[in-house]
């Protein structure tokens, strides 16, 4: 499948504003693999499907997390953590597929998790840092991201988890095990 065939089928998923954010993690993703050694094409296929299931509504992927089998605890978060596993199962049913590390890719991009692939963080990063993303501490981040790959993550994930504690929102445990993950090593 080729960007334009990935592109036709995300795009009536999507917002035109999540469009435009697709296109621009998209570009992204691929300037962090070619720069950091992963499979672009991989990485490019991920990050176009990484919000396939965003505007998907609430109770089908509260289903979908029960019926496939994924961890429950994330019923107990943000409803804004279960597009990305969902988005997995979806892509891999819907679009066809199957190639593990593309939808580990799309699983695993609002949260992270330990040992990461180059693929998951790129798409992970480019996420966070595509040209349309504006907030405090983000250019600090794509700054880091041109130089060290996993600093860039570390520094992205502090961020997230102090802006989540300045709104006395819980933090999904796999934030701090990505985190736990990336400053041990």
């Amino acid at each position: 499948m080729n960007r334009d065939e990935a592109l036709q089928l995300v795009k009536p998923h999507l917002t035109d504003h999540r469009y435009e954010h697709t296109i621009g993690v998209t570009d992204t993703a691929i300037d962090l693999a070619k720069m950091y050694g992963a499979d672009v094409k991989k990485t490019e296929i991920a990050a176009i499907f990484h919000d396939y299931a965003k505007f998907r509504p609430k109770d089908e992927m509260r289903k979908i997390v029960k019926e496939y089998g994924l961890s429950e605890d994330l019923l107990d978060y943000s409803t804004e953590l279960l597009h990305a596993p969902v988005g997995a199962i979806l892509v891999k049913n819907e679009i066809g597929i199957n190639d593990e590390d593309i939808l580990n890719a799309i699983h695993y991009h609002t949260s992270g998790r330990p040992n990461m692939t180059i693929i998951e963080k790129c798409v992970f990063l480019a996420d966070y840092i595509e040209p349309g993303r504006k907030f405090p501490g983000v250019e600090e981040v794509r700054e880091l991201s041109t130089v060290d790959l996993d600093k860039a993550i570390v520094q992205s994930l502090k961020n997230t988890v102090n802006f989540l504690m300045k709104k006395n929102q819980p933090v999904y445990p796999a934030t701090f095990d990505t985190y736990n993950d990336l400053v041990k090593a």
